[in-house]
């Protein structure tokens, strides 16, 4: 699919935009305060492969903390600001991007002294609107619609611009679908900012997944999106395995894929039960390699010939497969390591 063009903005050794490949980020459910709490889950969402991490910074203790965060990471660290700008100029120090909401950060006056700050650190602004914060000017004249949002971003991003200041990444997000993504095909057009895309207070790790996967994949269809975020009610983990799974699924980041069948009478293996062991062992692959777990000879040894490596299920015996050719048959208690082992020679 054909990608929008914008321009690349650099957040701390990455670039969001440009021809930089999608990028998946997450935020700390840790207070920021706790530095080693927030510190180890950080390294938690590093190794599930999570590439820039936001953190809330609600005093000035949790502003401070962002040094010997930052210390200790790997991955850039993105300041959550709100209603206090002296919090985002004491981030900026430490931070590789700086996320305001512009309905609650303050004056113009205010906004000015935060980009100043940006400018002397070499960081990047992210212009966060949400659907449920935006200013009351703009809730009268356009109410909570997409046009809001909109305007609110371009609002914002005006003044940026009367200050000179380009290093801008804008997102717009809501809980509901449609006018989230209604935004941000708007706003598509108007600007070549990079977008963090999103669906707000998605939900659960469930229900949040399928919101944020049928708002966010629609955006990437249409070529918009240059960093992503899948808002959970849940470990953050979830969010970062959800976003990855999202772009693998339309090719925009190749890693371990799974196809198997839905399961139906015909099927004489415990399939369900071999897919969440093939999928909980393999999780942690990061090279393209696309496996089959198949239930019966309908559709599965033509699947599983297509797959780098895979099973089709018979009666108490299944056929592994490798890039085509049939490697040999086991008996149904053997698949699993027999199809890790191949899984493992790749």
């Amino acid at each position: 699919m054909k990608r929008r063009k914008t321009r690349g903005v650099k957040v701390g050794k990455l670039k969001i935009g440009g021809n930089a490949p999608i990028t998946v980020q997450s935020m700390c459910t840790t207070h920021t305060r706790d530095i080693d709490a927030t510190v180890r889950q950080i390294h938690e969402l590093e190794e599930a492969g999570c590439e820039i991490i936001r953190v809330s910074v609600t005093d000035m203790n949790e502003a401070k903390s962002l040094k010997k965060i930052k210390e200790n990471i790997s991955i850039p660290l993105v300041a959550d600001i709100h209603f206090d700008y002296r919090l985002a100029l004491e981030s900026a120090k430490y931070a590789d991007k700086l996320r305001i909401n512009p309905g609650n950060i303050g004056s113009n006056d205010k906004v000015k002294l935060v980009v100043e700050q940006a400018k002397d650190y070499h960081i990047p602004i992210r212009i966060g609107v949400n659907l449920g914060s935006l200013e009351k000017e703009i809730i009268e004249k356009f109410g909570l619609t997409s046009k809001a949002m909109v305007n609110s971003a371009l609002k914002h991003i005006k003044i940026l611009e009367e200050l000179d200041f380009y290093n801008t990444i804008i997102s717009m997000k809501a809980s509901d679908i449609k006018r989230t993504v209604d935004a941000y095909r708007m706003m598509a057009s108007k600007v070549d900012y990079p977008f963090h895309i999103g669906i707000t207070e998605a939900g659960t790790a469930y229900s949040g997944t399928i919101k944020s996967s049928i708002g966010i994949g629609s955006l990437l269809l249409d070529g918009i999106g240059d960093t992503i975020r899948v808002s959970l009610t849940s470990n953050p983990l979830e969010e970062v395995k959800a976003g990855f799974e999202i772009l693998n699924s339309l090719g925009l980041r190749k890693q371990r894929t799974i196809i198997s069948c839905p399961s139906c009478g015909r099927t004489e293996i415990d399939l369900i039960g071999l897919t969440k062991s093939v999928e909980k062992a393999t999780a942690h692959i990061r090279k393209p390699i696309k496996i089959a777990v198949m239930g019966c000879a309908v559709n599965g040894p033509g699947e599983a010939r297509e797959a780098d490596v895979g099973v089709a299920g018979a009666k108490n015996f299944g056929i592994i497969f490798r890039k085509g050719n049939v490697v040999k048959k086991v008996k149904k208690d053997k698949i699993l390591k027999a199809l890790l082992d191949e899984i493992n020679k790749l």
